[in-house]
């Protein structure tokens, strides 16, 4: 059933590039496919009982250096390929009125993600590393095909500072397999026995290229600046899925790679990890807090969002003794932030390309008392933007909770600073809000009218926040998932 999950999208994709002379089929077909992959990833995540990974399934593919087609879920994986299912039907839905090229617009998105579900599912090195690298090529096209002002060379800028990340990344995933013993790139028996315990030059060598690789993919500081241009000129819903998802297949290899496989690098190097983390969540916020362009200072707030993740999982590392629960704690939080900021941020950037689509401008500086033309639009934007800010209520807040209560101990000033992060955010959303939405009403020139959002804009963004308000209010429908298998990773960093 897994390998269903992920190659379904593809082989809809296919199907899509059928219906180039018929659009209105073409986009009707992208929700139905991207429905039914929600559908199937709510079965997957019924399914799924016991620890350990489930739904696997193996075939040998490359046996002479131990390559297999293997993949299987846990639920932190589970979470994430829901999650994502989730987006991408929401983006279907915001896509029904695409004009330019709509089968091939859906047939890309659909592709991106089986290569997205792909990587989550993974559980050999080189079939994680192929999804991952498929899923840089396809939102290549997407930035350059469908983006607007200066959007092939953001496109270009994107895919040459990722790929070259990618590559770094390869170099790692080579060096873990050929310190095995035997040679094998399967994630489950590498975690089984880690192969660079006992060389510890070696194993920061490897930690390092896969920390780069990684890194650059998430992005954290100072490996970000790919981040900010591809988001202002990429298409609303290739942002959405950017940020939501794309973000998260970095997070997700520390989760699945760095800590397990590689635990006495990672907690020797996990200081650095908490520093970067904490680099990233104050300078991701303060430049956040400095733009005019609402679309950079989401994208910034982003870098903000996975410092917090990288914290969480560097304290981890650093967490000794007797205190495994707030090793799991710190695990838990990362993992409910990786999935909350997908939804969270992900409708953010849906309702900046409201913007885009009326007024063809995303300065906030041209735009004020929209609340009064727009209110259903200003409400969207307030309720989106209170849930960035992680207030009680909402999924942020119960992943920020579980991070600084796991990380405080151990790391009392590191997370006493990057608590600021949060104060920062909630100044730069308040300040977007102000000036959007209150005052006299302004549109930029030539810009006579204002709709307020129409229902394929409305429902895909109510959905994703009120998955994000069910979370912050009902915590176990996600925790309980995400915790035994955080349970499991914070064991595995202490072998």
């Amino acid at each position: 059933m897994l390998s269903l999950v992920v190659f379904l999208p593809a082989l809809a994709a296919l199907g899509l590039l059928t219906a180039r002379s018929r659009p209105q089929l073409a986009r009707w077909g992208f929700v139905a496919a991207t429905a039914t992959e929600v559908v199937l990833a709510a079965a997957l995540w019924l399914t799924a009982s016991g620890t350990g990974f489930r739904h696997e399934q193996r075939l040998s593919w490359i046996p002479g250096i131990g390559v297999s087609y293997h993949v299987g879920v846990d639920g932190i994986s589970l979470a994430l390929i829901a999650m994502t299912s989730v987006l991408f039907a929401a983006c279907a839905v915001y896509s029904l009125r695409q004009q330019r090229a709509p089968a091939t617009f859906a047939a890309l998105m659909l592709a991106l993600e089986t290569t997205a579900i792909g990587v989550f599912a993974a559980l050999d090195l080189i079939v994680f590393f192929l999804f991952f690298d498929l899923s840089l090529v396809l939102m290549y096209f997407v930035i350059a095909g469908w983006g607007h002002r200066d959007h092939r060379r953001a496109a270009l800028h994107f895919f040459l500072y990722t790929f070259v990340g990618s590559l770094v990344l390869l170099l790692g995933f080579i060096g873990i397999a050929i310190a095995a013993d035997p040679t094998t790139f399967d994630i489950a028996a590498l975690i089984e026995q880690p192969p660079l315990r006992d060389a510890p030059v070696a194993g920061g060598f490897v930690l390092l290229a896969v920390g780069i690789g990684l890194a650059i993919k998430t992005p954290l500081v100072p490996l970000h600046t790919w981040l900010p241009p591809a988001h202002t000129e990429a298409p609303a819903v290739g942002s959405a899925i950017l940020a939501g998802v794309l973000l998260k297949l970095g997070t997700y290899g520390f989760v699945r790679i760095a800590l397990p496989i590689l635990p006495d690098a990672w907690r020797r190097f996990a200081l650095v990890f908490v520093i970067l983390g904490v680099v990233s969540v104050l300078y991701g916020a303060l430049v956040a807090l400095a733009q005019s362009d609402v679309k950079r200072m989401i994208a910034y707030t982003s870098v903000n969002h996975m410092g917090y993740i990288l914290l969480g999982l560097g304290t981890a590392g650093m967490i000794v003794g007797n205190t495994e629960p707030a090793r799991q704690l710190a695990i838990t939080g990362a993992a409910t932030q990786m999935v909350s900021h997908g939804l969270i941020t992900g409708a953010l950037f849906l309702l900046a390309g409201v913007l885009y689509a009326r007024a063809r401008e995303y300065d906030m500086a041209s735009f004020g008392g929209l609340a009064g033309v727009a209110p259903r639009y200003a409400g969207l934007m307030a309720v989106a933007a209170f849930a960035a800010l992680g207030l009680p209520g909402f999924s942020g807040f119960i992943a920020e909770f579980h991070i600084f209560t796991g990380s405080l101990g151990v790391q009392p000033v590191a997370t006493a600073v990057a608590l600021l992060g949060v104060l920062l955010t909630a100044a730069l959303f308040l300040r977007a809000l102000h000036r959007l939405f209150l005052g006299e009403r302004l549109l930029p020139g030539g810009v006579g009218r204002f709709d307020d959002v129409a229902a394929r804009e409305l429902v895909p963004v109510a959905a994703l926040l009120a998955l994000a308000t069910v979370i912050g209010v009902l915590p176990r429908t996600l925790l309980g998932t995400l915790e035994p298998a955080a349970h499991t990773v914070a064991e595995w960093v202490t072998l």
